[in-house]
């Protein structure tokens, strides 16, 4: 059985470093995707607001969110994951070093606002429910499913990964930022704000070195440029 896969809402940077623009042009958002292998649904990068996300699932498959039975997120950021609230019984994934990161992170600003008194009672409960929400995601294994399998693509973020579908006609690879629009795969570059360029950079050429189709992070799936493959 092949894994469907089906974009449910086209990501958007807030602000295109490659196409000059400066500021918040626009509210930005993750790409996210449905796939659907068996009776395993996996909804990946939840970013639009809940009642968005309702709407774009609804109109792109006809389902609720009661459907969904896994959420995978390419990285931890809040912007992967606005429409979480909705899948209260899926199970929730992330990359292991991701997670642990993040985790790590959380608990270093704690410790850093408590030391010089900063840490008011609102960031408290802020940070606590940042920790509360990663506690929450497992491990994503190495196969999330049969013909889903994790693929770490580190750099923009400590442990962002993607997920490679190597399917019969090409080869999918789901980016998150580590590609993350159709101007950055077609100029070889990664987004400015990383937290480690050369891990970012080496992601970058697996990436394209390895798919035939590129579902990326704030754009939609597209042909890989440099592989004469393709689904046609």
């Amino acid at each position: 059985m092949s894994v469907e896969v089906r974009i449910i809402s086209i990501g958007a940077l807030a602000s295109h470093p490659l196409r000059n623009e400066a500021g918040n042009r626009r509210p930005g958002h993750a790409t996210t995707t449905l796939l659907t292998e068996g009776d395993r649904r996996i909804l990946v990068d939840p970013s639009l607001p809940p009642d968005h996300l309702r709407q774009r699932l609804d109109e792109r498959t006809g389902l609720g969110p009661e459907a969904v039975t896994d959420v995978f997120l390419t990285d931890l950021r809040p912007d992967r994951r606005r429409g979480l609230e909705l899948f209260p019984e899926a199970q929730w994934l992330v990359g292991e070093v991701e997670r642990d990161a993040y985790r790590a992170a959380l608990r270093e600003k704690m410790i850093e606002l408590d030391d010089v008194d900063e840490l008011d009672r609102d960031t408290e409960r802020l940070l606590e429910e940042e920790e509360r929400i990663v506690t929450r995601f497992g491990a994503a294994p190495d196969q999330i499913v049969e013909g889903v399998d994790l693929f770490p693509l580190p750099g923009v973020t400590p442990g962002l990964c993607g997920l490679l579908l190597p399917l019969p006609k090409a080869t999918i690879l789901l980016c998150g930022d580590a590609v993350a629009t159709l101007e950055h795969l077609e100029q070889g570059a990664v987004l400015p704000h990383v937290a480690d360029l050369e891990k970012a950079t080496e992601s970058f050429r697996e990436a394209v070195e390895i798919a035939d189709m590129l579902v990326l992070g704030r754009d939609n799936i597209v042909p890989n440029p440099v592989r004469p493959m393709g689904l046609g």
